[in-house]
């Protein structure tokens, strides 16, 4: 009979431990999702901080562009209000 308990506590435990390698063998390919995750994101990253470069710099141009165009309309309407006063 006892021979028959300790079967049982051996299978028990090899199942038990079997479990225990399944769960680490899961969080490993988990682990190494997270890691290819994380290097997606990083280079997307880079990608999206070059681009907001980029558009920045643009603004920065297209702003300089309309300071320029609307200095001259500045002058050109106090012209056209001297002109109308005369």
């Amino acid at each position: 009979m006892l021979i028959y308990a300790l079967i049982t506590l051996c299978l028990a435990l090899t199942g038990v431990a079997g479990f225990q390698l399944a769960y680490m063998f899961y969080l490993d390919r988990l682990d190494c999702e997270r890691k290819a995750r994380l290097h997606e994101l990083e280079i997307r990253c880079r990608n999206l901080s070059e681009r907001l470069a980029e558009a920045e710099s643009q603004i920065e141009g297209q702003g300089e562009l309309i300071e320029a165009l609307y200095a001259d309309l500045e002058d050109a309407e106090t012209w056209a209000e001297i002109l109308d006063e005369n």
